[in-house]
Parts: structure tokens; C-alpha cells; sequence
């Protein structure tokens, strides 16, 4: 129980809108056919293509909270349809071909769905900036340029002058403007995603599973008040996936916090120039700030990152990332001095020593779709679907690309882990210290 994801803190993705429904809790043993683990991207993904697969079969998801208050609702809401660098590492660029391909797969699934469900989640086909704020850093950014031209994409290099009249700020040095990223308003996007899900799916909120029991021929998944029997299981915990399966460890949990302003008045956007929503994502995304301005002008910062092994977080930290979010939001505007924030708050990710995500078959009984390292609405969408059709062995154009990302690496038990994931930070917030 002390590993149950927890993050003491409310979502500002929920501020200004209608409590979502919640679904009951599992409290008696029941029978189906699969049983999903975590209702996040992956999961719902999975249980929506294997219930199209195989309409006459039963399928349970169970999720520890919330599906809307859950990691997947706690993001900054970037729909990636380009791979990119995460921190300072460039492993998904290596596999750009087939990274494009998934992302862009998972975000022509999820716009289906939004439309065919008339999902209301803020969808903004707004592009990304990808920012750099050090003058003479240009290494990550010129391998990027590189990595697009090699796929032959769009894009726009933006010097400072040009930066300061899309984003209101001369914060930034230099960028890269991309136009295949969706902005969206996480949490209203997976509360309306777990709302539609087909009919022989049934999702059990508030229903942590504290066990997997392996017999002949099925698994049994124990929550505090329940069980499920079923022939198979799929595992969407991502990170904290190695809490349920200890000798399975290729995952290690990693804590961001956001924070986001109210609407601005008319008198603060007269400092500004006059823009349109957008987004935009550091060069390093451990040392640096994930920033956008919403379709109702309010300002969201991401930035801090730190082991959360355990998937607790505790309201000192949250107290201690919101004096850094105030602090870092006054350099990049200093001409809001009279804008707050009004809600900072904390989400887990996943991150793998290698780049490469943990999916597919574990044992005979249980599959999984994990590893997103912090880019996880699209990649995850189209790896919970593609892992569907691998689990009944139909087959789908996409699998060969899911399977040359390769596997992820194996990680050391703690305190060797810990050590290690320490040290990494510290390597990439010195790397990155002019991004700050």
C-alpha cells in the first residue's frame, strides 16, 4: 500500500470544470476475460482495441484513483507527432522512422476518437516550439534540424526577435517551430476517453491492484475490496510497474511538476504581444521548462524533475517546485510581475536507461506497455493498441515499427538505483544550467 501512486496536490487541469463521473470500485471477485491494470493512455487504449477485437469477450480495467486525476491527467497536454530529445539524450532521434510513424498513428486514433465521441478536451492543432536559451548551445538543436530534414519535415528556425513576437518573451535565444503537435487539455481528454469505452469494457475506479496470483490457467489481480479472475492481464501502471512484478525492473518513476495562472485580465495581455495559444518544450526537459499559453490565456510551466520511486509525492515538494515555477516565471516575463499561479501540482513518468519502452509479453499470462520517458499521450495510445493485436496474434502494419525501438534496459535494485538516478540528474540539470 505504500507504493500506491499518491500525489499530495490537485490537478489545475480540473479547476474551472464539472466534477467528472466516477466509476464504482470493484468490491466482490468477478470472472472476465482480461483484466487491464491502470486506466491511463496505454491501458484504455488496450482494452478498447481488444474489446473491438474480440466483441463477445468480458474485460476489466482497474485504476488505483481516478482515470482523470491519474499521471495521464496531470501532464502538460502535448499530443507529440515528431520524436524528439528528452533531456539531454537524443535516443528517440536514432529511431526517428519509426517513432514518426507510432506518434503520428496515435494521434490520428485519439483525434477519431475525440471526434467520433465529441470529446470536449480543448484540442488545439497549435505546433510546438522546441527552445533553447543559451547562446553557443546549438548541438541538440542542429542534430533536430538534422533528424527532420531527414524525414523530410516542416520546420522553422526562429531567432530571438522572431521568439519575442510568438511568445511574448526574449527569454529565448533560438528555436525549432514544428506543426505536428496537438495541444489538449489532459485531464478532460482521459475523463472523456474512459466515459466511451465500449460495452463489454467495465472500468473500476478507486480499485488499487495489491497482487497478481498465477494459476493454471489464468491470473487472479487483488484489490483491497475485490478480485478478478481472468485468463490474461495486461500491466499499464507504467513505472510502478515493478512494485506488482519486483524481479521485473526495467522502469524507474520519475515526479514532474506544473504549474498554471488564472485567465489573464485585459490589462496583462496589453504587455504582451498579441498571440495565439502555444506550446513550447526545452531543450532540456530536466533542466529546463515546458511552457504554454492556453486557449483561455493562462500561462503553464512544467519544470522540476525528481525520483519519485515510489510514486509518493508530498506537499513540501510541491511547496518547494512552486517557488521555483515563480521564480523561473518572473526571468522569462518579467513584465507579469502581478501574475500567480493558481494551482501546482505533481505527475509521474516513466523513464527508461536506454530510451526504449518495456512492452509486450512478459509470461504466459500477463502483457505490458510501458517506459513512455515523458512523452506518453501518443506513444502510449498506439502501444496499448498495437500491444491488443499482438496479444491475440492479429496482425497490424505498425507492430514491426513497435518492435524496433527495441527493449528496455534492465535497472539495479535500490540503493544502487537510486544512487544512479541521482547522479543522472545531477549530469543533466549541469548540462543544462544555462537553460535555467
Amino acid at each position: 500500500m505504500h507504493h500506491l501512486p499518491l500525489n499530495q496536490n490537485i490537478s489545475g487541469w480540473l479547476a474551472q470544470h464539472p466534477q467528472r463521473a466516477v466509476f464504482p470500485a470493484l468490491t466482490a471477485a468477478i470472472d472476465a476475460d482480461w483484466v487491464v491494470i491502470g486506466a491511463g493512455y496505454a491501458g484504455l487504449a488496450f482494452a478498447r482495441r481488444l474489446a473491438a477485437l474480440k466483441p463477445a469477450w468480458k474485460i476489466a480495467v482497474l485504476e488505483a484513483g481516478t482515470a482523470y486525476e491519474s499521471a495521464s491527467g496531470r501532464n502538460s497536454g502535448f499530443i507529440i507527432g515528431l520524436p524528439h530529445n528528452i533531456g539531454s539524450s537524443t535516443a528517440e532521434l536514432k529511431k526517428a522512422h519509426a517513432y514518426r510513424q507510432l506518434l503520428q498513428a496515435g494521434m490520428q486514433r485519439l483525434k477519431a476518437l475525440v471526434d467520433a465521441h465529441r470529446i470536449e478536451c480543448a484540442w488545439d492543432a497549435a505546433g510546438k516550439y522546441h527552445c533553447q536559451v543559451a547562446v553557443g548551445q546549438e548541438k541538440i538543436l542542429q542534430r533536430y534540424c538534422a533528424s527532420l530534414e531527414q524525414m523530410a519535415e516542416d520546420y522553422q528556425l526562429l531567432n530571438r526577435d522572431e521568439l519575442q513576437e510568438k511568445l511574448g518573451t526574449r527569454f529565448y535565444h533560438k528555436a525549432i517551430f514544428t506543426p505536428y503537435t496537438v495541444l489538449v487539455n489532459p485531464a478532460l481528454l482521459i475523463a472523456g476517453l474512459a466515459a466511451t469505452l465500449p460495452a463489454n469494457v467495465t472500468l473500476y475506479e478507486h480499485s488499487p491492484a495489491l497482487a497478481l496470483d498465477y494459476q493454471r490457467g489464468g491470473v487472479t489481480v487483488y484489490t483491497a475490496t475485490g478480485a478478478v479472475r481472468a485468463q490474461k492481464a495486461m500491466l499499464a501502471t507504467n513505472a510502478l510497474s515493478s512494485h506488482l512484478l519486483p524481479g521485473v525492473r526495467r522502469q524507474a518513476a520519475m515526479a514532474t511538476f506544473a504549474s498554471l495562472t488564472p485567465p489573464l485580465t485585459e490589462q496583462q495581455l496589453a504587455r504582451l504581444p498579441q498571440m495565439t495559444s502555444w506550446g513550447l518544450t526545452p531543450v532540456n526537459a530536466i533542466a529546463g521548462a515546458t511552457l504554454r499559453f492556453t486557449q483561455d490565456r493562462r500561462f503553464l510551466l512544467r519544470q522540476h524533475v525528481i525520483p519519485a520511486l515510489h510514486g509518493n509525492i508530498s506537499a513540501r515538494q510541491t511547496q518547494r517546485a512552486a517557488r521555483l515555477h515563480h521564480q523561473l516565471f518572473r526571468k522569462v516575463y518579467p513584465q507579469l510581475e502581478d501574475v500567480a499561479f493558481s494551482h501546482c501540482w505533481s505527475g509521474t513518468i516513466s523513464v527508461t536507461r536506454n530510451g526504449a519502452p518495456q512492452w509486450g509479453k512478459i509470461n504466459p499470462f500477463l502483457y505490458t506497455a510501458g517506459g513512455c520517458n515523458g512523452a506518453g499521450i501518443s506513444k502510449q495510445t498506439i502501444a496499448g493498441e498495437l500491444l491488443a493485436d499482438y496479444a491475440v496474434g492479429q496482425d497490424h502494419p505498425l507492430l514491426a515499427a513497435m518492435q524496433a525501438l527495441g527493449k528496455a534496459s534492465w535497472l539495479p535494485p535500490s540503493p544502487v538505483l537510486d544512487i544512479a538516478i541521482h547522479g543522472a540528474l545531477q549530469k543533466e540539470r549541469w548540462q543544462g544550467r544555462k537553460e535555467r
